[in-house]
């Protein structure tokens, strides 16, 4: 009576363990997401790393916000 109330656990036991991810892999997600966060951290507090600089589709004063002739001047760049 005792052999089948051991069966019956081992089996259980085995299909959770067949269920469940490899304890190498929940170690390696846990890291890589810990490396993340980490790394999210640092660069929120070291912040931009060009202030003076913004995007194309953006802009402040008014202006095109695309470095168009604005930017130039008078130059031509070889052109006409």
């Amino acid at each position: 009576m005792d052999e089948s109330r051991q069966s019956s656990w081992t089996g259980a036991g085995a299909a959770l363990r067949k269920a469940a991810p490899p304890p190498a892999l929940c170690g390696f997600l846990l890291l890589l997401a810990l490396i993340f966060t980490v790394s999210y951290v640092v660069g929120a507090g070291a912040g931009p790393v060009a202030p003076g600089m913004h995007g194309s589709g953006t802009s402040r004063d008014g202006g095109d916000g695309g470095g168009g002739v604005d930017d130039m001047g008078d130059m031509q760049g070889g052109h006409g």
